[in-house]
């Protein structure tokens, strides 16, 4: 029994544990299916999760000197407050093997030769997201690395070496719990392998679906097969809890869809004229970033102004070129949350706003009050160089726009102190006498967060996304007319938090779709996942009414773009209420039946997405407001 030289095939823990009979699954242990992958989940630890070690180590009571542990789990932040034993042996009641997730990190936990604890930790992995994912754990006499859905692996040098030689005599195996409540695993397992010397990584990477990469998953986890699931067929199907795992086949489009509880995901789908997206570029920010502006100036091309977070670093422009973003220009902000940029005669304009104070020499330097800053291009400087100072209150946007070939610019004031949300917005008009921005009109706002203007025939519209009174989220947002000089209110629409307003055309169409951020009433639990909404203007009625809701996850930006005769919109989901690390979702108009999902894009903390193209090709950008990093997708079509 040379600890090196036994059992060369890999052993399945789980498997060992498993009756292949779903009826005969023990007390405390229960089979889940989540988006049609099977899990098993422990209620309670049972003592048939457990079995001696001599029954796997045939011959051999010492434990392999190089060996790798492969797991396929799914857990939320929740589940992970308590740590949860994957993986016990006991000797005696004295642990000498283990795997243990927290919410943060992952351990290895051993017995060295002292009879000390040692704890092996590898930080940051973020595993309780309520997502599927496969770890390989791979341990030799030098190194300790582990690898995460196939990604590069993440390695750590071990002030000790594993134990040569690790007697198992007389121990046992526990799987989901050291056979007790303390340290009990509450999530979902479906895999869970011992592979003796030697990394497993290259047995299950590269891998199609990298989350739920497969060494040996117990045949009772085994996915349904295609001929087991209703297939319904149909041109409108609602996706539910109650749907999840039903397939969905469209007859016009000849497309089969997966429900997965929320949402239909496309499996099969015909005449898609947009590919995919490809990873162009990530983009290092100096911090978090709030908002993107992407703009052309004349003689130098297309640039993007981020609004970075930290007052530090400030924000900075970008230059584009074919191989993506560069930076070009740093410019001091305080805590920025928006840029717009917009054009007067041939002078090109940005507008910040800073949420952070900041000491000005308008303003009284003792007092850290909010102000806005626009910028003006030097041409002779080739930069932007200050223009003017406005005082604002933790302004959320900017929107800029001509009516009769005079230029305004909107504010939206979000709060005023920590506290007041109930505060005036601004117009302003520029003064060609004095060239500045003088105020033109103001409007009661309600924590607002976005203004979007747009044109429908003689009709100057603008909409304001009220967010919050200080007490609920559930406040109306306003759509204002422009009549004789100044904006009166056209319609209020319900809405939850809003955080933004995009208005699209197709065709002789006008829609208004909402971003609404989350339900929040007094004291009361914030919901996260709920509908936004595109409203569509009834020319007849002279109002915006519903014509589709869709379920999205604390959305803070909807930007609409096309491609030919393909028209699509792109939500920046931010939070669900336990995790910033969400899919983003492009939908795609598909006439009568409104935007259905067609791409899912994993964001961070995703906080505004801008399309833009350059020579012929077209792109997405998005910002995180939870690390200093963006990414340029390109799209690819044929």
């Amino acid at each position: 029994g040379h600890p090196t030289k036994f059992y060369l095939i890999p052993l399945d823990l789980l498997s060992f544990v498993l009756e292949r009979d779903t009826s005969k699954l023990v007390p405390g242990v229960h089979m889940k299916q989540v988006g049609g992958v099977r899990g098993v989940h422990f209620s309670s630890p049972h003592t048939s999760m457990s079995f001696p070690s001599s029954q796997l180590l045939v011959n051999c009571e010492l434990f392999p000197r190089e060996f790798s542990i492969v797991v396929t789990l799914k857990v939320s932040s929740s589940s992970a407050k308590r740590e949860a034993s994957r993986v016990k042996s006991a000797e005696r009641g004295r642990l000498l093997l283990g795997l243990r997730l927290s919410r943060e990190r992952l351990h290895f936990l051993f017995r060295s030769h002292g009879g000390v604890i040692e704890k092996w930790r590898f930080q940051g992995t973020r595993l309780a997201d309520n997502q599927w994912h496969t770890l390989v754990l791979a341990i030799d006499s030098h190194r300790v690395s582990l690898t995460v859905d196939c990604r590069s692996p993440l390695e750590i040098i071990p002030p000790r070496q594993f134990p040569s030689s690790l007697n198992f005599q007389g121990s046992r195996f526990h799987v989901g719990s050291r056979g007790e409540w303390k340290g009990f695993y509450s999530g979902l397992l479906r895999q869970l392998v011992l592979v003796p010397s030697s990394d497993a990584t290259h047995q299950l990477c590269p891998s199609s679906e990298p989350q739920l990469a497969a060494l040996s998953v117990p045949s009772l986890l085994s996915d349904l097969p295609v001929s087991e699931r209703e297939v319904s067929v149909g041109l409108e199907r609602l996706c539910s809890e109650q749907l999840q795992g039903q397939l969905w086949f469209h007859p016009l489009r000849r497309s089969l869809y997966l429900c997965d509880g929320t949402v239909w995901i496309t499996l099969l789908e015909d005449r898609k004229r947009l590919d995919y997206l490809l990873e162009h570029q990530v983009l290092s920010t100096s911090s978090e970033t709030h908002d993107i502006e992407v703009f052309q100036v004349p003689g130098m091309g297309l640039m993007a102004a981020m609004a970075h977070r930290s007052a530090a670093s400030g924000s900075a422009v970008y230059l584009w070129n074919h191989t993506g973003f560069r930076l070009y220009q740093n410019i001091t902000t305080y805590g920025a949350l928006a840029w717009r940029h917009f054009i007067m005669g041939k002078k090109v304009f940005l507008v910040v706003s800073n949420c952070g104070g900041g000491p000005d020499e308008h303003f009284n330097k003792e007092s850290l009050m909010d102000f806005s800053v626009i910028y003006k291009w030097s041409k002779h400087k080739k930069q932007f160089v200050r223009f003017q100072t406005l005082q604002t209150h933790c302004a959320r946007d900017w929107e800029a726009f001509k009516i009769n070939r005079m230029t305004y610019l909107a504010v939206a004031n979000h709060r005023q102190g920590n506290n007041n949300h109930t505060i005036d917005s601004v117009i302003y008009k520029w003064n060609r006498l004095t060239k500045t921005f003088e105020v033109h009109q103001m409007l009661p706002t309600l924590g607002a967060y976005d203004w979007e203007f747009f044109t429908v025939g003689p009709y100057h519209f603008l909409v304001v996304a009220n967010a919050f009174d200080g007490v609920t989220t559930f406040v109306d947002s306003v759509i204002y007319i422009w009549i004789d000089g100044s904006f009166q209110v056209f319609q209020t629409i319900k809405t939850f938090c809003a955080t933004d307003w995009e208005m699209f055309q197709i065709g002789s169409r006008v829609f208004l779709v909402v971003a609404n951020g989350h339900k929040l009433h007094v004291n009361g639990p914030s919901q996260y996942a709920i509908n936004s909404t595109i409203y569509e203007l009834n020319i007849i009625g002279k109002l915006f009414v519903r014509f589709q809701d869709i379920v999205t996850y604390s959305a803070v930006d909807w930007e609409f773009f096309s491609l030919g005769e393909e028209y699509f919109l792109v939500v920046a989901n931010s939070f669900n209420g336990e995790s910033y690390s969400l899919n983003s979702i492009i939908y795609r108009w598909q006439g009568y039946e409104g935007f259905v999902p067609v791409h899912w894009l994993p964001t961070i903390g995703c906080s505004d997405w801008e399309f833009f193209s350059s020579k012929g090709e077209s792109y997405l950008i998005y910002s995180s407001a939870k690390l200093p990093i963006s990414k340029v997708f390109k799209l690819k079509t044929y």
